[in-house]
């Protein structure tokens, strides 16, 4: 095995030793940011869907409060008008997610799910939790879910929700009087869930590492090649001109030739070394044959 082919099995081997220790870090680095990236992406929704809340209790009820005495409208509640809207986005974008739900809602369509409502609970039972983080498997693929506790801190909303016969004549005509009642001051019962496809993120993240790796091997293999052109001209060469040299000298074919490398480095002491030797065995040879 000659020497170029060695020093590359060496660089290659270091080569793939430290890209696979550089992959696991650069992979985590990537999919934190990816994930970054889809959290932006909620907070962007959420902020969304607090304005259409905001403006349907600011604009919406008040304009409809009179009608409403009458005929019970749910376009006058807040997570009503989010959750229309946000149907709608669904219609351009299905693989979006977004659901106010409550353990015990007046409609029936808010009612949580199994695993709704464990995290409404997990948020409920730490008040210090401000939101609940999970990447969920479904059958469109995996998302990326953020669950925001929507405390009740407003006693209008007790108006509603507190005892059927404080609530609008109107609402109970319409939902009935068994559910979305009992709610208490400073409860987490609601949560506002939504989600984001994680397909997206996962392509980046691989389509980057695919990146590092063709970008790393080749920096790599133009070094390899620059060392190879370096190695030969600087080392290989040389060596292989002493050893020419010395071969003539083996097979009886002295030769008055010598090899001078310039400079100070080892290749250079060598050549030297290897004239005074041969220039001795020149003198040895004469004195014999004298």
């Amino acid at each position: 095995m000659g020497l170029t082919l060695r020093f590359n099995i060496i660089l290659t081997a270091c080569y793939l030793a430290g890209l696979g220790l550089c992959l696991w870090p650069f992979y985590q680095l990537s999919r934190h940011e990816a994930l970054e990236e889809l959290q932006a992406q909620i907070d962007v929704l959420r902020g969304q869907a607090l304005s259409v809340r905001k403006y349907t209790s600011d604009e919406i009820r008040p304009l409809l409060d009179d009608q409403s005495s009458i005929q019970f409208l749910p376009q006058t509640i807040p997570s009503f008008s989010a959750q229309t809207v946000f149907r709608n986005f669904r219609s351009i974008n299905p693989q979006y997610f977004y659901k106010e739900a409550a353990l015990n809602p007046t409609n029936p369509s808010d009612l949580a799910k199994d695993w709704e409502q464990a995290v409404i609970e997990k948020l409920s039972a730490d008040p210090k939790l401000e939101k609940d983080v999970s990447i969920r498997v479904t059958e469109a693929g995996p998302q990326y879910t953020v669950t925001y506790p929507m405390l009740i801190k407003d006693e209008g909303c007790l108006t509603c929700h507190s005892t059927p016969d404080k609530a609008p004549p109107s609402m109970v005509a319409l939902y009935g009087s068994k559910n979305g009642f009992g709610w208490k001051l400073n409860q987490t019962l609601v949560a506002q869930i939504i989600s984001v496809p994680m397909s997206v993120a996962d392509a980046k993240v691989w389509r980057n590492l695919m990146q590092f790796v063709g970008i790393s091997s080749g920096i790599f293999l133009m070094s390899l090649i620059v060392l190879n052109i370096l190695l030969r001209r600087y080392v290989i060469s040389p060596v292989n001109k002493m050893a020419s040299i010395a071969e003539a000298y083996s097979m009886g074919e002295p030769t008055h030739q010598e090899f001078e490398y310039p400079g100070s480095d080892e290749v250079a002491s060598l050549s030297r070394s290897f004239n005074r030797m041969r220039r001795s065995l020149d003198v040895a040879m004469k004195m014999l044959d004298a």
